[in-house]
C-alpha cells in the first residue's frame, strides 16, 4: 500500500460508490464516508504521519460544495500528497431500474420523476467527472465484478507505473463511458460473414489469426504500439495511474476481442522509453451478449 496518497471517491448516486468503499476497506485502505471536501488535508495529513493509504467518500451536490472540493484537492498538492479522484458512473437507464427496483427516491428527485434528479446530478457533476483520473462505468457490472474492477485497478501488488485496461466492447451496445482513448476496429474484414467462424469468438485461434492476418492489420498495431508510446508519456507525466482503451468492433464478439488481447499482450510487462513500466490486461465488455 503507498503511503501520502488519498482516493476521492465520488460519482452518481445509484452508480456504486459505497461498494468501490467496500472494496478498497478490503485492500486495506483506509475508508472515511461523506467526509466534507474542507476537512480533507486536515484528515490527510494524519493519516499521512501513519503510512495509511486513505479513500474518501464525497458526495457533491451544490455548487458550493464542489467549489470546496476543488480548493481542498488543491491543498492535498500544496502539502505534498499524491491523490487520485475516481469518479463511478452509469447509464441513465440502468440508474432509473436501480432506484426502482430499491423503491428510494433519488436524492435530486424532489416531486419530479427519478430521471429528472438523476440529470440534475449529472449536471453538477460534470465538472467533476471531466478531472476524474479514473472513471468506472458500473452499467453492465454486478456488485462481484465492480469489486473485482476495483481490485485490479488499486491492487498495489502490481508495481507498473502505468496500469492499462483493454476493453473490448460492440458499438451497438454503445462506446464504454469510462475510455480514455477509443480504437475503432471496423475497417477490418468481419469473420462473421465467415461461416466456419461465425459462431466462435475473437478468443478462439482460428478467428485470432483470421482478424490479424487481414491485410495492414498488423501494419496498423505496429503503428498504433508507437503511438501508444507517446500517450503514455504524457499520461505518465501527468501522474495518471491507470486509463482503459477501449477497442470497438461492431458487435463485441470478433475482431475487437482478437485486437484487444492482442494489443494487451504487447503493452503488457512493456518497458516504456522513459523507464516506467507498463501492466495491461484485456476485459471483454460484450462477450457473450450476441446470440
Amino acid at each position: 500500500m503507498k503511503s501520502n496518497e488519498v482516493v476521492v471517491i465520488t460519482g452518481m448516486s445509484g452508480a456504486g460508490r459505497s461498494t468501490v468503499a467496500h472494496s478498497l476497506e478490503d485492500l486495506g485502505w483506509y475508508v472515511v464516508d461523506n467526509l466534507p471536501p474542507s476537512m480533507l488535508s486536515t484528515l490527510c495529513e494524519l493519516a499521512a504521519k501513519s503510512a495509511t493509504s486513505m479513500a474518501v467518500v464525497i458526495d457533491v451536490r451544490g455548487r458550493q460544495f464542489f467549489d470546496d472540493l476543488t480548493r481542498a484537492l488543491a491543498e492535498l498538492g500544496e502539502i505534498g500528497i499524491a491523490r487520485r479522484v475516481l469518479f463511478v458512473d452509469a447509464a441513465d437507464d440502468v440508474l432509473v431500474r436501480r432506484f426502482e427496483s430499491t423503491r428510494r427516491p433519488h436524492p435530486l428527485q424532489g416531486n419530479d420523476r427519478i430521471l429528472d434528479g438523476i440529470t440534475r446530478e449529472r449536471e453538477r457533476l460534470q465538472e467533476v467527472r471531466s478531472v476524474a483520473d479514473v472513471v468506472i462505468d458500473s452499467s453492465s457490472l454486478n456488485i462481484h465484478q465492480l469489486d473485482k474492477k476495483v481490485a485490479d485497478i488499486f491492487d498495489e501488488g502490481d508495481e507498473a507505473d502505468l496500469r492499462v485496461n483493454v476493453l473490448s466492447f460492440g458499438y451497438k451496445y454503445g462506446i464504454p463511458v469510462d475510455a480514455d482513448l477509443v480504437m475503432d476496429c471496423r475497417f477490418i474484414a468481419n469473420p462473421h460473414w465467415i461461416p466456419e467462424l461465425r459462431p466462435l469468438t475473437g478468443l478462439d485461434l482460428a478467428v485470432k489469426n483470421n482478424v490479424l492476418g487481414t491485410e495492414n492489420v498488423r501494419e496498423f498495431l505496429n503503428k498504433y504500439e508507437a503511438l501508444f508510446e507517446t500517450i503514455a508519456t504524457g499520461f505518465i507525466h501527468e501522474g495518471r495511474k491507470y486509463l482503459t482503451l477501449a477497442v470497438g468492433c461492431t458487435g463485441g464478439k470478433h475482431r475487437s476481442v482478437a485486437i484487444a488481447e492482442e494489443i494487451s499482450s504487447r503493452l503488457n510487462g512493456a518497458k516504456h522509453p522513459s523507464g516506467k513500466s507498463i501492466s495491461a490486461h484485456a476485459i471483454h465488455r460484450d462477450l457473450g451478449r450476441e446470440i
